[in-house]
């Protein structure tokens, strides 16, 4: 399993969960609870397409703890612990 995650498959799984945990950061902060509050989102509380979206704030949460966890596992992997 170590060379596993020593290969170059493994790198490229960490950084494309490190992209998707970026994007999925960003749809956390998007479809978040106090994002109203903001000048700029105010407009955005009136479009029916983003109260759609707005509605799915628990399962992006979800997605992207599951992906930090995945990114996490494959990233102590590659690396190891700094002990």
């Amino acid at each position: 399993m170590d060379v596993f995650f020593h290969s170059l498959l493994a790198a490229r799984i960490i950084f494309s969960f490190a992209i998707l945990n970026l994007i999925l950061s960003v749809l956390v902060f998007m479809s978040c609870r106090c994002l109203p509050g903001f000048k700029f989102a105010h407009k955005l509380m009136q479009n029916k397409s983003y109260l759609k979206f707005y509605k799915f704030h628990c399962y992006i949460w979800l997605l992207f703890l599951v992906s930090v966890t995945i990114h996490a596992i494959f990233a102590i992997g590659f690396t190891g612990l700094p002990l």
